[in-house]
């Protein structure tokens, strides 16, 4: 008979498969072993997002169910026992290396052709068991991981990201990442550190973000704001020379103070080193923010981002980042299809098909029921 690719075989098109063995042969990840090889360890945790396993134990019923299909795709069917010991030994930085390669392939394909390039910053916290304990202690809120992510809001993809203990703050982590000239980097109050500001400003970039209530300002400059309009103020303002215990403001130059009255009534006040863009692209650059706050609902609820098949910190960090090449592969096959609009909505219906022999294009063509049986063909069916 023969043989039809399945359609995760079509959602693993875009794989680069070549830089994903030098990967594999970079970090030794494969030497010495005798089963399941690093590629079938990431076809299976894969199959596991979209397929939505709840378990190990149920990923390795799906995989032994149709090791055909796994074969076709290069991959051999994981026992439980293996999987956890690939999990908790092979080291997760393969997958954040994979992660930046397909991150930068699905970013030339996805993005828009415009102007601007906005990044959103913000990070998420993930609920762990007192089995990661060791790791991810923290006396406040139990156990627990940050996911950290730099997001286009054009191509609607993660550009970076990083796995931290949910103890570490976000600036912390955000002062560890490059700035890029000409950038707008838009972020919440988590990122609230006037020299980071003052680093992003000398490095060509820009910033968007909110001021403290607290924060006082001394107004150089007052724009007009359009009547009735949700613009309240349009300030020229310097923040304060000192900050806590006398210490010099890095960021000493004058900035752009918007206030925005909101829908609820609430007035946020709104801060950028953009002297020359007007307060309502400022304004509607700092409310692109809820892009991320989106992206992180989803691959939370859709891809269960949440629930891991593994407790020590290289497990979860692994599945973290095979969950961030899942959304981008998922991406870039929506993308490459024009049936189904909603991202959603076609990834639902590659979860119900994933083994199943269709392609990504008659996703949304309703399959032809069996034809009716005959009662004479039936009877002589049991016979």
């Amino acid at each position: 008979m023969r043989h039809e690719n399945s359609l995760m075989h079509d959602v693993l098109k875009p794989m680069p498969w070549g830089a994903f063995d030098r990967l594999v042969d970079k970090h030794g990840a494969d030497k010495g072993v005798r089963k399941l090889s690093t590629r079938s360890q990431f076809i299976a945790l894969a199959h596991g997002r979209l397929a939505g396993a709840q378990s190990l134990r149920d990923l390795e019923a799906q995989m032994t169910s149709q090791a055909t299909r796994f074969y076709h795709l290069g991959a051999e069917a994981a026992k439980k026992s293996t999987l956890a010991d690939a999990n908790r030994l092979r080291p997760a930085a393969i997958y954040a290396d994979l992660f930046c390669i397909v991150a930068s392939q699905a970013h030339r394909g996805l993005r828009k052709a415009t102007n601007e390039a906005v990044r959103l910053i913000d990070a998420s916290s993930l609920s762990l068991t007192s089995l990661s304990s060791e790791w991810a202690a923290y006396e406040a809120h139990g156990n627990g991981a940050k996911l950290h992510v730099v997001y286009d809001p054009d191509a609607q993809v993660p550009v970076r990201f990083a796995v931290t203990a949910a103890r570490i703050n976000d600036i912390a982590e955000a002062k560890t990442m490059p700035i890029d000239a000409g950038v707008t980097y838009v972020f919440d109050l988590g990122y609230y550190d006037f020299g980071w500001w003052a680093r992003i400003d000398a490095r060509g970039a820009t910033f968007v973000t909110r001021l403290k209530k607290n924060t006082h300002t001394s107004v150089v400059e007052r724009h007009a704001t359009p009547a009735d309009s949700t613009i309240l103020a349009d300030l020229v303002v310097m923040l304060p020379e000192r900050m806590a215990r006398s210490r010099k403001n890095p960021m000493s130059k004058p900035l752009r103070e918007v206030h925005v009255r909101l829908d609820t009534g609430k007035v946020l006040r709104i801060v950028s080193n953009d002297l020359d863009a007007s307060a309502q692209d400022i304004a509607d650059l700092y409310k692109k923010r809820w892009d991320i706050e989106l992206f992180f609902r989803w691959v939370k609820q859709t891809l269960k981002i949440d629930h891991f098949l593994g407790t020590s910190e290289n497990a979860v960090r692994t599945q973290i980042a095979v969950a961030l090449i899942v959304y981008l592969l998922l991406r870039l096959a929506h993308a490459a299809q024009t049936a189904i609009t909603s991202l959603l909505t076609f990834t639902r219906l590659v979860g119900a098909n994933l083994m199943h022999p269709r392609s990504i294009h008659d996703l949304a063509r309703r399959q032809s029921p069996p034809p009716p049986h005959h009662p004479n063909q039936l009877a002589f069916a049991i016979c």
